[in-house]
């Protein structure tokens, strides 16, 4: 299936598909036809046995009109006429009495941005199988202490096209896929855990071809015997050492999300009202760049057919840009920034990130561990919970150091970052030379909706910032 035949799955021709577009949108301000058709593929090997696979394929349709900020939104599971006049009814009932001008299309680019082609089924079913029993024997030979072993394998191959009431249509095609390994490892009656994980807009062949996966079972063996190491984190206020990569994870949530058009328009978010102040210290600048190929965050275009786009967010330390859909950059009287998203057909899009990250300085690592007394270096983070009106946030490190002296110590457990999203970025006090972006792991939910991105970041030094630990 090629990102030009979406239509033709109909049972119409394709005149009669744009004509009922057209009517339905005709009062509208915007909207769009989103066809979709998606294949899945998952495996997930664990306790030296597959433990499950699963294979799925799907298609649909979502249709869209926009009145001012409301939009009447309707979908099906089929690609029938009867469906589209059924959601076309329901649609347009949103401008009822209502006179809108239909938007300008987005501008079009001949922008391909995966060099992937569909990655479900290469190699094998039977390969994939082998491989991640593979993987489960190689750990568990590494090391008597390895107590459990789990690796998955994903892929998804993602068709969508948009079609307009203008006559604009654009298709994109998207492949992505991943690998996770989990490992426990274990001391009498202490058990701690370490993990890695890689992936991309890339078929598996490319996504062990950047790194094998000796490598990354090695990984997550080190961080679990680095965690079974680990004494119990301080608490306090004190420096802190965010390392490059996976923690920008923490600027993707505390700082990210409220940079989002819809929590600006409607003023919930705690940087509302704030353009073109200063919101972090000098020397931070962060971007959101859906271009970058291959990544798992990057969009050709975005779901509303809007070519993604390099935007910077936060310019040495000054508010200079949200990330916008068509309806909130329409309504805030802006452009769209090729951020309009959804996770599938059935679902409405809105303003989400793709590739969120702080751009790098002119520190070292080591200069940076260096201006440290007493501290704490954060090398990987777990889960987060992040308020958006107030920014307030909690994350958990998942590996992490005592700084003595300007010198990493000793590993330490249950340590928790807590504080503000504005107030931690003007607590930046040093910045890194390092930028990296994470391994493609990152997935970001919002209003119950799931789409793929990529986080990164040099190392940081953030002053005196709140440390939840466990030690009494």
């Amino acid at each position: 299936m090629t990102d030009r035949d979406l239509l033709s799955q109909f049972d119409a021709d394709e005149e009669t598909v744009r004509a009922l577009v057209s009517d339905t949108l005709k009062d509208a301000d915007d909207g769009e036809l989103y066809v979709e058709y998606a294949q899945n593929e998952s495996l997930s090997f664990d306790d030296g046995r597959l433990k499950s696979g699963s294979f799925n394929t799907g298609h649909g349709f979502g249709l869209r009109a926009v009145a001012g900020e409301a939009s009447g939104f309707a979908h099906a599971g089929e690609l029938s006429v009867s469906a589209l006049k059924r959601a076309a009814s329901t649609a347009k009932a949103v401008t009822s009495g209502y006179s809108g001008t239909y938007a300008e299309p987005p501008r079009g680019t001949n922008t391909k941005l995966y060099s992937a082609e569909n990655p479900i089924g290469e190699p094998t079913f039977e390969a994939k199988v082998k491989l991640l029993g593979e993987i489960d024997a190689y750990i568990r030979d590494r090391d008597p202490r390895v107590r459990q072993v789990s690796a998955s394998l994903a892929a998804s191959h993602q068709v969508v096209e948009i079609l307009r009431a203008d006559g604009y249509r654009v298709g994109d095609v998207r492949p992505m896929t991943r690998l996770n390994i989990s490992v426990v490892v274990g001391e009498g009656d202490r058990q701690e855990t370490g993990s890695f994980g890689l992936g991309g807009r890339i078929g598996f062949a490319d996504l062990f071809a950047r790194q094998d996966w000796q490598s990354g079972a090695e990984e997550a063996l080190r961080q679990a015997f680095v965690n079974l190491e680990a004494i119990e984190a301080p608490a306090g206020t004190m420096d802190v050492v965010l390392g490059n990569g996976w923690p920008g994870v923490m600027i993707h949530e505390a700082v990210g999300h409220g940079l989002e058009g819809d929590f600006n328009r409607k003023k919930l978010s705690a940087f509302s009202g704030l353009m073109g102040e200063m919101v972090a210290a000098p020397g931070v600048t962060i971007v959101d760049d859906g271009t970058i190929p291959d990544l798992r965050g990057s969009i050709s275009i975005d779901d509303e057919g809007t070519p993604s786009g390099y935007n910077v967010l936060i310019e040495n330390g000054r508010l200079t840009g949200y990330m916008q859909d068509r309806m909130n950059a329409r309504l805030m009287g802006v452009q769209p920034t090729g951020n309009g998203r959804r996770q599938s057909y059935s679902e409405l899009p809105m303003p989400r990130m793709t590739n969120t990250y702080m751009l790098g300085g002119d520190k070292t690592k080591e200069e940076i561990i260096g201006s440290v007394k007493k501290g704490i270096y954060a090398v990987a983070f777990g889960g987060g919970q992040v308020d958006i009106t107030s920014g307030q946030f909690v994350f958990s490190c998942t590996e992490a150091y005592l700084i003595e002296n300007g010198r990493i110590g000793a590993p330490i457990k249950g340590a928790m970052l807590i504080g503000n999203g504005p107030d931690a970025m003007k607590r930046v006090s040093m910045v890194g030379n390092d930028m990296k972006l994470d391994n493609g792991i990152g997935n970001c939910g919002k209003a119950g909706q799931w789409v793929p991105v990529g986080v990164g970041q040099p190392h940081l030094r953030l002053d005196q910032v709140t440390v939840g630990g466990t030690k009494a």
